[in-house]
């Protein structure tokens, strides 16, 4: 790297720099998921204790406690908590890497001094982290499906093609987070409370229908509504995704990621003089 180049801030260099710097990603990404558990006895074994425990509680909480239906047809106890489990996976994906993102570049001041590092790539860690955590969740999702129901819908498949374009809009909000936490501490504070909000504002609890026709306009400007009604079409309902409607999600989600991306190089020389 040429530290007095400009840094790339195109569409073109985008994915140029995610392919240079691929091998570093994957060996720091593997470091993260490991670190999270370094120390402990079970190790990784908790990536796949930690969402069959959520799983048993919301099976429980809301299928025995309050006798929670999805639907009015016939629907078993278990089910309503395999889709609720299938919307919070969606929104836990999202708001670990977005609530993380504004102390992304605070927290790795070492990165900043060293020019020779690409900074940009820290996002893409902590995506790709939280993706494998995702992944494992989704298999207890699966396996729980199958207990529960005695099979699995062949569309599982079209998961990856459903779930992509929201990490590659996750990554582009990334960026934009990690520059701006530099510049204003505050942002982290604020990122907690709107993740937090859009639990309660996207079908993960309830289906979007049970709203009156007037506020699901609102609900559906939730990035996160598409992509869980989505994924519970694909791993729940045994239905093939919207494609149109993926299309077009792919199509913001590569311009957010792009403008991130350019906002992130354009603001990182002032990385250094901030911190």
């Amino acid at each position: 790297m040429n530290p007095h180049a400009e840094p790339p801030a195109s569409l073109q260099g985008m994915f140029r720099t995610l392919w240079v710097h691929r091998q570093l990603i994957a060996r720091m990404s593997q470091r993260e998921v490991i670190g999270r558990y370094r120390g402990s006895a079970l190790g990784l074994v908790w990536s796949f204790l930690t969402p069959l425990f959520m799983l048993t509680i919301y099976t429980f909480v809301f299928s025995v406690v309050f006798k929670a239906r999805w639907g009015t047809g016939e629907e078993s106890r278990t089910q309503f908590a395999v889709i609720l489990f299938a919307g919070l996976i969606v929104h836990s994906l999202f708001a670990e890497v977005i609530n993380r993102a504004p102390q992304l570049v605070l927290g790795n001041v070492n990165y900043v001094k060293k020019v020779v590092f690409p900074l940009e790539i820290l996002p893409v860690i902590q995506l790709a982290a939280a993706s494998f955590h995702g992944l494992v969740s989704v298999v207890v999702l699966l396996v729980a499906k199958l207990l529960f129901t005695g099979s699995v819908p062949a569309t599982v498949f079209f998961f990856p093609v459903v779930i992509l374009p929201l990490l590659v809009l996750i990554l582009g909000l990334s960026w934009g987070l990690a520059s701006l936490g530099v510049f204003a501490r505050d942002v982290g504070q604020t990122i907690g409370l709107i993740t937090s909000v859009m639990l309660f504002m996207s079908p993960v609890f309830f289906p979007i229908q049970s709203l009156p026709e007037s506020l699901q306009p609102w609900m559906r400007l939730n990035p996160l509504t598409f992509i869980i009604e989505q994924v519970r079409e694909v791993l729940v309902w045994g239905h093939q995704p919207q494609w149109f409607g993926l299309l077009l999600y792919w199509l913001i989600a590569l311009v957010v990621a792009w403008l991130g991306f350019a906002w992130f190089q354009k603001t990182r020389k002032g990385f250094a003089d901030v911190l």
